[in-house]
């Protein structure tokens, strides 16, 4: 890369641009948010990913950076939104029209293990961001919410009207961060969309990416990450948590969203961002599955046939949660179309085999 193509990108990412959204994607490094990265590169956004890469992957990064190399088009910069300072110099330097606010810690047992690492990382870096939008004029949020704000409902399934009452902390520091949005939308202009979704699986139809969790977050993990691991011989089995819940099974049911529907589901949401409106919408299929149903369905889509733990709860999980997604169809034009379980967790496994070491080890090369 020459010098003056380094100047000349730059100089693209610190002004804005007629007919070009400039768009900030928080935890880009990571699974949901590096497919969105790709649906807005794809879409000809201009994106810029802020990751500490605590949880995401840089070599996410490095598929992104190979495929949209044109000046303008993507940059990457390695950062902590706990960082006030650099938040803000982020800000000063970047003429973002948007911002995709997904970095998160997000799993619910560790947040049940250290719950100020959450309060931190989700609550108090969202108002970060929030005051770097409001001091720099950025008017439009698109927020990673989830349906942990919900705790457990007695009614199924989960409309948005119904009621916040989280049970651990990884949904109570989600909610805190919504209601602070909501508060400070109240005397603003902003373009607000909130996101609840639900229980995220599958990867890029067409194996750019995937999802490589970091091995020391295997115990915290989702459950479709644990199927992968059994199925190629990491771990020992598969361990299922939780066989005496109130349902018809024993064990908890969960809405599946494939990651390809929540980012089409983001992007619409930000198509559809009106200055000084809110919209708060649930992203999932209208459908819950038990987990037993789930790991049925990993087992014909690996086509390995998996030892299976019965354990006991885990702390802080619910029995039953699935959406009502009809706002979002009525007021977005949005329907999840990959709602065949077994066939996005065959997706997922073709990029599991194919990249056995997570993005270290590819052992074939995908193309747009």
């Amino acid at each position: 890369m020459t010098m003056l193509y380094y100047l000349q990108s730059l100089l693209q990412f610190s002004r804005h641009e007629p007919g070009v959204t400039h768009v900030l994607v928080t935890g880009g490094a990571g699974y949901i948010g590096s497919h969105a990265a790709l649906r807005l590169l794809k879409d000809s956004y201009r994106v810029t990913i802020v990751d500490n890469l605590s949880r995401g992957n840089l070599g996410a990064i490095k598929v992104l950076q190979r495929l949209f190399p044109g000046p303008g088009r993507f940059q990457f910069i390695h950062a902590d939104l706990g960082d006030a300072k650099m938040v803000h110099n982020i800000f000063s330097e970047n003429a973002f029209d948007a911002v995709m606010h997904f970095a998160a810690v997000a799993y619910v047992g560790e947040s049940t293990l250290n719950p100020l690492k959450y309060y931190h990382n989700i609550t108090a870096n969202t108002l970060l961001v929030l005051e770097a939008m409001a001091a720099h004029g950025v008017q439009t949020l698109i927020y990673s919410s989830t349906c942990a704000t919900y705790g457990e409902p007695e009614q199924m399934p989960i409309t948005e009207d119904t009621a916040q009452i989280p049970i651990n902390p990884y949904g109570k520091a989600k909610k805190m961060a919504e209601d602070i949005i909501l508060d400070f939308h109240k005397n603003s202009d902003m373009a607000v969309m909130v996101l609840r979704y639900f229980n995220v699986i599958g990867s890029d139809p067409e194996g750019i990416l995937g999802e490589a969790p970091r091995p020391e977050l295997r115990e915290h993990g989702r459950i479709s990450g644990a199927c992968f691991d059994a199925a190629r011989g990491i771990t020992p089995g598969l361990k299922v948590r939780g066989t005496d819940y109130r349902t018809p099974d024993g064990t908890c049911i969960r809405d599946y969203i494939d990651v390809t529907d929540l980012v089409d589901a983001h992007v619409k949401a930000l198509e559809r961002a009106e200055s000084g409106k809110v919209g708060i919408y649930n992203v999932g299929t209208g459908k819950g599955r038990s987990v037993k149903e789930f790991v049925e369905a990993c087992k014909k889509a690996t086509r390995v046939s998996m030892r299976v733990e019965y354990l006991p709860r885990r702390p802080g999980d619910y029995a039953e949660v699935y959406s009502d997604p009809t706002k979002i169809k009525n007021e977005l034009n949005w329907t999840a179309k990959y709602t065949n379980l077994q066939e996005s967790l065959q997706t997922a496994w073709r990029w599991q085999k194919a990249h056995l070491n997570g993005y270290g080890t590819t052992l074939q090369v995908m193309t747009v």
